[in-house]
């Protein structure tokens, strides 16, 4: 009786995103998730971060798993694990707030001071009319954001979040709560009077993370900015972030 010949197993297509990878190692996967994408299923049935796994296994047998979640029209940074072992130590790892994380975004309108730490509560709220979100809430979950200016012009302003925690629309709902300006572009936590002649799109970036891990080096990845940046007034954010320490640039 012959033995019958191994099947070998067949390699699914990459995903498109395979040419997003911002970081890879043996049980690390970033990836810059472009804006619109959703990270889990929608309800229309359209395409999610899911449909991807299969085209991102770069030769591993198991599908990488996401580890945290960002918005649908948030771009940048997002960490899957290819492994369960991994798995479980990223998302304690999280839990823990020992993930430093920072994101990019363009106010619609300028903040008062050059920096601060917006400390507010959240929880969540629904109506039939508006649909749910978030609203500051004492009996909530702690929120704890960081935020800097890097630049102001035109009436808009280039700012640096570096949250503490993770909650559902976090920065989103600080940057309206804490800061009494909402992000450009979204369509939910806007101030009052705010313009609508913006067309381009919530300008939300995750634009770094880092986690750091026992006995080896950190997962460290930094995600491009998009194009967005530049449309919104902000063609100089890559170098206005490379430089930590700067004093904000003002030109309104």
């Amino acid at each position: 009786m012959r033995n019958p010949k191994p099947r070998h197993r067949r390699e699914p297509p990459p995903s498109p995103l395979a040419d997003r990878v911002v970081f890879i190692d043996g049980e690390a996967l970033v990836i810059d998730k472009p804006a619109g994408l959703p990270v889990d299923p929608p309800r229309d049935g359209s395409l999610s971060m899911e449909n991807h796994l299969a085209g991102l296994t770069f030769g591993f047998a198991r599908w990488p798993v996401l580890v945290h979640r960002l918005d649908r029209d948030t771009s940048g940074c997002l960490l899957l694990a290819r492994n369960p072992k991994a798995a479980a130590r990223f998302t304690a790892a999280f839990e823990g707030r020992m993930v430093e994380k920072s994101y990019l975004a363009v106010l619609d309108g300028v903040p008062e001071t050059e920096s601060g730490t917006i400390d507010i509560p959240l929880g969540k709220t629904s109506t039939r009319e508006a649909g749910w979100r978030m609203v500051p809430d004492p009996k909530g979950k702690s929120a704890v954001t960081h935020w800097q200016v890097l630049a102001a012009r035109d009436g808009r302003a280039l700012v640096r979040f570096t949250p503490e925690t993770g909650r559902t629309h976090q920065l989103r709902t600080h940057a309206l709560n804490g800061l009494h300006i909402g992000i450009l572009g979204d369509p939910v936590y806007r101030a009052e009077g705010a313009g609508t002649g913006w067309t381009g799109g919530l300008v939300l970036h995750a634009r770094r993370l880092v986690l750091p891990r026992d006995g080896k080096a950190p997962v460290d990845a930094v995600a491009p900015i998009p194009a967005v940046f530049a449309q919104a007034g902000f063609p100089d954010a890559e170098a206005l972030d490379a430089a930590p320490g700067i004093e904000p640039n003002r030109a309104d």
